[in-house]
């Protein structure tokens, strides 16, 4: 499954009034995440993503993804639960300037494609022969 969030970040430099979208996905595996910048972005605006009150995105504590015209990319694996399926994405700008519109994409897949089999399954396998 694939999921396409739209988030403005506001015209506001206050970091107080961050602009959040909650990201609802089917349970399952994260393994792919986009973080589109449009060109008027001039790596002037902030986009952090959370799992409640864990930043998981960046990783490191109180620091932002930025970029201008570009697209942030990376791989994951972090697992979505039918009971914690809603991350929450939140963006501002770091200076005064025209509302601007960042793109989250988001690949879920289940853990039985992306992880065919288990470390029991792989044991037994390797025992038998």
């Amino acid at each position: 499954m694939f999921y396409s969030y739209e988030l403005e970040a506001p015209a506001s430099t206050d970091e107080g009034a961050k602009k959040a979208i909650d990201m609802s996905m089917s349970a399952g595996i994260i393994h792919q995440v986009d973080v589109l910048f449009p060109d008027t972005a001039d790596h002037e605006i902030a986009v952090q993503v959370f799992d409640r009150n864990l930043q998981l995105w960046p990783s490191n504590r109180d620091a932002k993804i930025r970029g201008d015209a570009t697209v942030v990319s990376f791989r994951d694996f972090y697992e979505m639960t039918g009971a914690n399926n809603i991350l929450t994405a939140k963006a501002w700008r770091l200076v005064t300037g025209a509302a601007v519109t960042v793109f989250i994409h988001v690949g879920v897949l289940p853990r039985s494609v992306l992880q065919p089999f288990s470390l029991a399954e792989l044991l037994r396998a390797v025992q038998a022969r």
